[in-house]
């Protein structure tokens, strides 16, 4: 027993052999990369091969470079470095570029210009290939979003009521010395208001300066102190204006973007590690599914669900040439505005509003009985009765825009006398007799959302919606690690997100 050694399988690592295996015979046959060798193969790439011109050396083909593509993203390596290093070393990544070795450069090249108008079309065509094998239904849709961090640095940020104030502070400073050259001007010089008294731009501003320094650079009467703080206006002000008109520019309706990517709005995350509340640059990224598979996506620079929706159902409408036939989605989206978009396009929405579920309980009708949806409303009087039985009148209507440009008519009633009600102080907390608003059109849009929920194929529907939109989500975020994009600016980002939809809908297709 003690002569004995242990036993090794042989090991021959300069072994010939008279017939080496081909990376085909490496690789199994149910890999996930045959499957996405397969579906590349099959669907129409023509306008990514349009993307490149006849003339000058000749390229990667663009087919090896797409699945090279979205193979790593399936196998969650994002970065055109380690794809190269993978077409190298890996076998499935050395069978899927035919040996072909494309630099970090070429992929990169290709993944942020050649795909920019292609990848949509990329997209499609792998859902309808999906479809035709019965795996999704274009029509019948679940939409939700996530906020996905952008590759920018959380502390140059731009805010919109930053810019405000400094340009207020401007005027209200150059308001000041315009007063001043007022009282030490000669009657000649003098101007009845400043050209930034009406509205605060670069022209305006330079005008002030430029017509400042004509009246106090020779005056003898004004202080050193006025007239350095003169000079420092003539230097700064002109190219700050600018600078501010700039940055209205790229911020548009949002109220913040980032100086490393201006297209990114800083937005809360739920990931937040600090616990602190901390605001980050992101992207609302849109989706809409269908049995965990991605049927459309879209990126957004607005961080509220709300708003998204209108661009989300024409990107659909462009991809398959029709609205789906039923949308789900939570109470992100209830909306007049997207209410009505739906009801136009005929869209049967199971979309929840934003007090759905609090009603759905008895308890909680019970702990409001003053809010305004328990009134009683006399139709026939158009008069809304209080909860001691006074007749609250019609006393108008008022139009309000949504952040969207929306209008919204709004129906206000009024109670005619508080002052002695004993109920004053738990019915309402406003001074004065009591005022409710109602949005009627919203309010009926409501009620038939409210119907249709409760519904069997609206509990349906909302039952199915969690298991499928969100774990798409929870997939690409937690599984795969994605979490913060690579590319910068909203064009590259949709690049970027739309390989990332490819390469879910090919591992759920693999699963």
């Amino acid at each position: 027993m003690a002569n004995k050694k242990p036993v090794f399988k042989p090991y021959y690592q300069h072994q010939l052999m008279a017939f080496p295996p081909t990376f085909d015979e490496l690789i199994p046959a149910d890999h996930t990369v045959r499957l996405v060798d397969k579906i590349i193969n099959v669907i129409n790439v023509e306008p990514l091969l349009s993307a490149y011109h006849i003339r000058g050396a000749s390229n990667y083909h663009p087919i090896l470079l797409l699945k090279v593509l979205v193979y790593g993203y399936v196998t969650n390596t994002y970065s055109s470095r380690k794809l190269a290093i993978a077409c190298r070393e890996s076998i499935p990544f050395m069978w899927l570029s035919g040996m072909s070795k494309p630099d970090h450069n070429t992929i990169n090249r290709f993944r942020g210009a050649r795909l920019k108008h292609a990848l949509r079309n990329v997209f499609e065509e792998v859902v309808k290939y999906l479809a035709e094998e019965g795996l999704l239904s274009i029509d019948e849709v679940y939409t939700d979003g996530t906020k996905i961090e952008a590759n920018a640095n959380k502390y140059t940020f731009v805010w919109k009521k930053s810019i405000q104030t400094n340009k207020a502070k401007m005027k209200k400073q150059l308001d000041e010395i315009w007063n001043y050259a007022q009282s030490v001007a000669t009657v000649e010089d003098l101007l009845p208001e400043p050209p930034t008294a009406k509205t605060v731009s670069p022209e305006s501003i330079q005008a002030t300066v430029d017509k400042l320094n004509e009246v106090l650079a020779n005056n003898n009467q004004v202080d050193k102190k006025t007239k350095a703080k003169l000079r420092y206006l003539t230097k700064n002000y002109p190219e700050a204006i600018n600078k501010y008109e700039h940055q209205e520019e790229i911020l548009a309706e949002r109220n913040s973007y980032s100086k490393t990517d201006p297209d990114a709005t800083f937005m809360r995350m739920k990931e937040d590690h600090m616990r602190n509340g901390q605001l980050k640059p992101a992207y609302n990224v849109q989706i809409s599914t269908s049995n965990q598979f991605i049927v459309n996506y879209t990126i957004h620079s607005n961080p509220t669900d709300i708003l998204t929706l209108k661009s989300h159902m024409e990107q659909h409408e462009n991809s398959f040439n029709r609205p789906p036939k039923t949308l789900t989605a939570d109470a992100g989206y209830g909306s007049e505005e997207n209410y009505a978009l739906l009801e136009q396009k005929q869209v049967e929405s199971f979309v929840k509003f934003n007090m759905f579920d609090k009603q759905q309980n008895a308890h909680y009708n019970q702990k409001y009985p003053f809010a305004a949806n328990q009134l009683f409303y006399n139709e026939q009087k158009d008069t809304y009765i209080c909860p001691m039985g006074q007749s609250m009148d019609f006393v108008g209507i008022v139009k309000k825009r949504t952040a969207s440009g929306f209008e919204q008519q709004i129906r206000r009633y009024q109670a005619k006398n508080c002052s002695n009600c004993p109920l004053n102080g738990a019915c309402h907390k406003s001074k004065g007799n009591r005022l409710i608003e109602i949005n009627e059109n919203l309010q009926s849009h409501k009620q038939k959302a409210h119907c249709l929920l409760n519904t069997e194929q609206g509990i349906s529907h909302r039952k199915k919606r969690c298991y499928d939109v969100e774990p798409v989500f929870a997939n690409i975020k937690q599984n795969h690690g994605f979490r913060r994009f690579m590319l910068r600016g909203k064009q590259k980002v949709e690049i970027e997100w739309g390989l990332l939809a490819i390469a879910q809908n090919i591992r759920k297709k693999a699963a």
